[in-house]
């Protein structure tokens, strides 16, 4: 339907910009026109707001990633598992890639983790525990499977959330400037990745 294609042409231009710029710096008019729209109140019309945007915008692509997270740990809980700390990143990790429409990483991390810079009170009403379950389940089995003691794995959980949106957001970022990236378009470069999370909550030797 017309309304469908004019809908997603909004949403897709708006988080680009939002990505690039900062939703502050984006007005409604530079949204519209990305968006290929000449009605000025094409936005207000499908979405109320800017801000009711912004907000549908983050539940579609953590709802995603939630359904992704949650399907890949369903499969290890029914196998009895995760058994170790790796199957645990693993199911951090890769949902949260190949997130663009038509294939290839997207923009939707560089746009949360522009918003939640500039308000992570907002971004964290959002997002709250509907979708974030994948998440909660995976410190769940760390928590159970790390040997660390307990208030200093709360301590590198922290740091991990952290450095694990920092990293996936500069990947995204270098393989929309160059899908052939030689540093991270590698499937090794996850797998390292894997491997520092891994360490992060391990012991230290």
């Amino acid at each position: 339907m017309k309304a469908d294609i004019a809908r997603d042409a909004i949403k897709r231009a708006a988080q680009s910009l939002f990505a690039a710029r900062g939703i502050d710096a984006v007005p409604v008019r530079d949204i519209l026109t990305a968006a290929g729209q000449k009605n000025g109140a094409s936005l207000h019309y499908y979405f109320g707001s800017k801000d009711d945007l912004v907000v549908q915008l983050v539940i579609d692509g953590a709802s995603l990633i939630d359904k992704r997270r949650n399907a890949r740990m369903d499969a290890l809980e029914a196998a009895g598992g995760p058994h170790t700390l790796h199957e645990v990143m693993e199911v951090l990790i890769l949902p949260s890639t190949d997130l663009g429409r038509e294939g290839g990483e997207g923009d939707y991390l560089r746009f949360i983790s522009t918003f939640s810079l500039q308000n992570r009170a907002a971004f964290d009403a959002i997002v709250g525990d509907g979708w974030n379950r994948g998440y909660q389940r995976c410190l769940d089995h760390i928590r159970r499977l790390s040997p660390v003691r307990s208030e200093v794995l709360e301590r590198r959980l922290v740091f991990l959330s952290l450095g694990l949106r920092a990293v996936m957001t500069a990947r995204e970022a270098a393989l929309a400037a160059n899908p052939d990236h030689p540093f991270w378009r590698p499937a090794e470069t996850l797998d390292d990745l894997v491997a520092t999370l891994v360490g992060m909550v391990s012991p230290a030797e």
